[in-house]
């Protein structure tokens, strides 16, 4: 009971932190090119590889941090979604764009904050 109620805490403020952080990253780009949920999980990627790294984390630690709140601060429903409304608008080449450069970044990311915790 406690690891769920430690996952549904970190996720209740991942939920909160993505909503606010997109919105206001999105709401200074004026294109059709989400940078908003592009910004969240690549944040998202970093934190979660630098929590990875760390392996003498506390389980309880864990499960609040990287499963409940980067859980839900990161969104591949909405990437994928966004990806599909860029197609349906006929902006393909944002859509692929956006599709390749986030997945390239965000594993590329997620290994420097793994290899940055490890140093530290």
């Amino acid at each position: 009971m406690k690891l769920i109620i430690l996952v549904a805490v970190g996720g209740f403020l991942g939920a909160i932190s993505r909503f606010v952080i997109a919105n206001f990253v999105q709401s200074k780009h004026k294109t059709p090119f989400p940078f908003g949920t592009f910004t969240v999980n690549l944040l998202g990627s970093f934190l979660l590889g630098i929590l990875f790294g760390r392996h003498r984390l506390a389980p309880e630690l864990f499960f609040l941090l990287g499963t409940g709140f980067m859980g839900s601060f990161t969104t591949f429903s909405t990437f994928e979604l966004e990806a599909v409304e860029l197609i349906r608008k006929e902006k393909v080449w944002v859509s692929l764009t956006y599709l390749l450069v986030s997945t390239v970044l965000g594993v590329a990311l997620a290994l420097a904050g793994y290899r940055l915790a490890k140093i530290f």
